[in-house]
This record gives C-alpha cells, sequence and structure tokens, in this order.
C-alpha cells in the first residue's frame, strides 16, 4: 500500500515541469475569445498557470508606455511598431492572428445589407444611429466613412463609445429598428448569445484587418531559466496549430 502511495506521488511529480510558474499575459480585448482557451490548453499541457488581462486599444498603448508588469504582451502590430519607433526595446514579435472589422445589430432589428460598398453607403446613410468605438476598430472605421464620403453626415448621429464591449452594450440597449454597429468579428462573437446578431464583415474592398503579435517583454524578463522556458514555450504555442484552431472558432484569421 506505501510502495502504492509513493509510486501515485511520483507520478503526480512527474507530469507537471520541475519547475512550475504563473505568467502574466497582458493581451488586445479583440483576441479575447481565441485567447482564453489557447491559455487553457498551455495550462493543461505544461503545468503552468497564467494569469491574464485585456484591455482596449488605447488603454493598451498606455500601458504599453508605462512599463507594464506582464511577461507576455499580445498586442496590435502597429502599437508594437510605434513603441519601437520611439527607441524602445520590444523584443521578437511572433504573429498569432489577424481580425476584421464586422457589422452588428440587435436581435430583432432587420440587417442592413452590407454586401457591397455602395450597399453600405446606402445603408449608413439611412440609418437613424450608428454606433462604433474610440478604438483601433474606430480609427478604421472613420477611414471607411471618408472613402464611401459620408463622414459628415454618419458623425453628426453617431455614437461613440470606449471599447468593442461598449458598441454591444449600446446596441443590446437600443430602440431605434434603424441602427447598427461596427466592431472587430471576435468582439462581435462574444455577445452572440446575449441579443447581438452579426450581419457580416465589412466588404472586401473596405475591410481592414489588425495584425495581432506575441512578444517576450523584454523590461521583465527574469534571469531564471524556469521563467524563460515557460514564457518560449507559452509563444510557440500561440503559434501552433491547436492554437490556430482555436483562433479560427473565435474568429481569429491566420497572420499570413
Amino acid at each position: 500500500m506505501i510502495g502504492a502511495v509513493v509510486a501515485a506521488l511520483v507520478l503526480a511529480a512527474t507530469a507537471l515541469p520541475a519547475c512550475a510558474v504563473e505568467l502574466r499575459v497582458l493581451s488586445a480585448g479583440a483576441v479575447e475569445p481565441g485567447m482564453r482557451p489557447a491559455l487553457a490548453a498551455f495550462e493543461r499541457a505544461s503545468g503552468h498557470t497564467v494569469a491574464i488581462s485585456f484591455a482596449a486599444a488605447p488603454a493598451l498603448r498606455a500601458a504599453l508606455r508605462a512599463a507594464p508588469v506582464a511577461d507576455v504582451i499580445v498586442a496590435p502590430q502597429a502599437a508594437l511598431d510605434d513603441l519601437a519607433a520611439s527607441g524602445a526595446d520590444v523584443g521578437a514579435r511572433a504573429p498569432i492572428g489577424k481580425v476584421g472589422v464586422g457589422v452588428a445589430v440587435r436581435s430583432g432589428v432587420e440587417p442592413p445589407d452590407v454586401a457591397s460598398a455602395a450597399s453600405l453607403k446606402a445603408a449608413l446613410e439611412g440609418a437613424e444611429r450608428v454606433v462604433f468605438n474610440r478604438a483601433s476598430t474606430g480609427v478604421i472605421v472613420e477611414q471607411v466613412l471618408q472613402r464611401l464620403g459620408v463622414a459628415d453626415a454618419v458623425n453628426a448621429k453617431a455614437d461613440r463609445v470606449a471599447d468593442g464591449a461598449s458598441v454591444m452594450r449600446r446596441l443590446l440597449a437600443g430602440t431605434s429598428s434603424r441602427e447598427f454597429g461596427f466592431a472587430a468579428m471576435t468582439e462581435i462573437a462574444l455577445f452572440r448569445d446575449q441579443g447581438i446578431r452579426l450581419v457580416g464583415p465589412l466588404p472586401s474592398p473596405l475591410q481592414n484587418t489588425t495584425t495581432y503579435v506575441a512578444v517576450a517583454w523584454p523590461g521583465l524578463r527574469q534571469p531564471d531559466a524556469a521563467r524563460a522556458d515557460a514564457v518560449a514555450a507559452l509563444i510557440r504555442q500561440l503559434q501552433g496549430p491547436d492554437a490556430r484552431s482555436q483562433f479560427a472558432s473565435a474568429g481569429i484569421e491566420p497572420a499570413q
């Protein structure tokens, strides 16, 4: 009996890494639906644990400038490019996926026709209210409005909010039958069980995807080998086939 207990303890010990660590991850909110299952799979496979926090683009950029307390950062490629241009060391970037912009409505609302640039323009002109955020998706929407020549008309009836989740909540609280919103495809997916319907992506000529990359944050690299190995393993996991499948299910396209 004692021998069986000892054998079980030895087996349990060898099932975990020699030195399990807790990794801290700071991620853009747009990839949350894919990151959560990918990180859970990493925890199960590695024995390490992951503490993750999410932030919208403006807050994430501010955190990057303030040297965040994180081992791994998952951020838009452009945000890290800007940081590198200012002279900061952002380390090697590992692309993990890209996210496009979609159109959403409250369930029960007649969806607008967004299949082409012309039909999207007509929908924008006929809408009573258009909701989009002040983060990276909102910048893309601003560019789309300019290209369609409806920026002034839409801005006069636009409802600008902080992030994608706020777009969804504002749509859910709406009362008009002629309103719709723009958000990252992944953020729309998060609310599909709460009364939000994905109408579709932006028309191909207007679509602009954001590429997200993972980096081992240089300012917080630890000298101990266990943490460095765990960070490297996590980034490999995020680029691996299992994570790509989880990302695809969440609306995150392959980065390359």
